[in-house]
């Protein structure tokens, strides 16, 4: 049996993926029937969720697809993140991720930090920095472009590398940086994050 960080076991039981909306459920579907479509294929599945900066929400995005996908035993999925604009993986995202009991390393060898995200004991580290998404550490395969944020939707109107393209909205924290809610802000959207991860991988039939 596959086996977690116990932080982080610890944080997904407490997530409710019935307080997921109907609405937002037809959001997520597009995502889920791609996921489907290529485990009923036994094809690999591997997401590049993208927004501008490639900053927060991107990057907590791979962290939790990659994480739960593991965790399910979804088979063949890798997931992937960047942006049209890269600058560096936020701090503050980096926290909300550490909060939940992911152990993280840092290597400083390219021009922006890289940072290693372990989940469990028994599998490799995700690593996780700011890039454009079609940087060489990202899939060169077939992969899904996954949109997290509506400036990427504007800037990024066709990916020729992706085979496919939908579109999973979530509304950036950095508003709230610098100020006293930054940390109640970030780990809202983190959890809202890791929720709808978990609704969407588990209504995957492996």
């Amino acid at each position: 049996m596959r086996k977690l960080i116990p932080a982080i076991s610890e944080f997904l039981g407490q997530l409710d993926i019935s307080s997921i909306t109907e609405h937002r459920k037809s959001e997520l579907q597009p995502l889920i029937n791609t996921i489907q479509e290529k485990v009923d294929k036994h094809q690999a599945v591997n997401l590049n969720f993208i927004c501008t900066h490639n900053s927060r929400r991107s990057q907590l995005c791979q962290v939790w697809a990659e994480t739960i996908a593991w965790i399910k035993g979804v088979p063949m999925v890798r997931a992937y993140s960047g942006g049209t604009e890269p600058s560096e993986f936020h701090q503050n995202a980096i926290k909300a991720l550490e909060d939940c009991g992911f152990l993280i390393t840092r290597k400083e060898d390219r021009a922006v930090p890289v940072y290693f995200f372990f989940y469990s004991y028994e599998a490799e580290a995700i690593p996780c920095f700011s890039k454009i998404y079609n940087d060489p550490i990202n899939c060169r395969a077939a992969f899904t472009a996954v949109m997290t944020c509506s400036d990427a939707e504007e800037k990024c109107p066709h990916i020729a590398e992706a085979e496919s393209r939908v579109s999973v909205i979530y509304e950036d924290p950095k508003h709230a940086d610098g100020t006293s809610e930054e940390a109640t802000v970030y780990a809202h959207r983190n959890k809202q994050i890791a929720t709808e991860m978990l609704y969407v991988f588990s209504m995957i039939k492996a």
